[in-house]
């Protein structure tokens, strides 16, 4: 997971993507490597990247997004330091891209920088979500992305979960699904995301794919006390 240089992480809303793609700069960061991590989520602000700025920074992550005033600038931008960061070969980088396939539009204005034999772009499923309940509506989402952004995908990331009513089956069955979709894209699973300590059973082994713990970066307001500034209607730091 995240063996390529660049990695693209996209997926509907809810589906978790923000949480893989930061979590997976971190990691990258804690193994020694330069990385960078690129908000290019302009869909729905209160679920972005940037929330987790903090966690980024005490991770020694490079955060590439809008800051201060123009915290929620459009694209043109931010697209001289994306271009930059993309370009820039000592680096690893993660890019967060919109919730849906509008929000992957954006990768059009960056194709030119984007170096398709070092890449990788995810798609990430829970299908616990409305918008993929099944294997179908998965595959129709795929090919709308694959459409919008002009790339293919490289895999299927499967994080299936109902955050504390979390069960072995609800993974397993999320992951029997992702499965079924990576088959009939011709694609390679990539691996399964899960929060730390929701199913603790569960490993590398278990469905035969990487396992990724998750520290939850960004939390639902009702999670945490009345002291915790918020970010946003939904979400706080913590």
């Amino acid at each position: 997971m995240f063996q390529k240089r660049l990695t693209i992480v996209v997926g509907h809303f809810g589906s978790g993507k923000t949480e893989i793609a930061v979590n997976g700069a971190m990691k990258l960061a804690a193994s020694g490597l330069a990385t960078s991590l690129v908000d290019l989520d302009f869909v729905k602000p209160y679920f972005r990247s940037r929330s987790a700025g903090q966690f980024l920074k005490d991770a020694g992550v490079e955060l590439v997004s809008p800051d201060g005033e123009n915290e929620y600038a459009d694209m043109p931008m931010l697209l001289p330091r994306v271009r930059a960061v993309a370009k820039d070969l000592s680096r690893h980088v993660i890019m967060d891209v919109g919730g849906d396939d509008t929000g992957a539009k954006v990768l059009g204005s960056i194709a030119d920088v984007l170096d398709s034999q070092d890449l990788d772009m995810v798609l990430v499923l829970n299908f616990r979500r409305p918008f993929t309940p099944d294997v179908e509506s998965a595959l129709i989402m795929a090919s709308e992305i694959e459409g919008v952004t002009g790339r293919k995908l490289t895999g299927i990331l499967s994080n299936t979960h109902l955050m504390d009513e979390t069960t072995f089956d609800v993974v397993k069955d999320g992951f029997e699904k992702a499965s079924a979709t990576a088959l009939a894209m011709g694609l390679p699973v990539k691996g399964l995301a899960l929060e730390e300590g929701v199913v603790p059973e569960i490993n590398d082994e278990t469905f035969g794919c990487p396992v990724l713990r998750l520290s939850r970066a960004v939390r639902p307001v009702f999670d945490e006390g009345p002291q915790v500034r918020t970010v946003g209607p939904l979400f706080v730091l913590k």
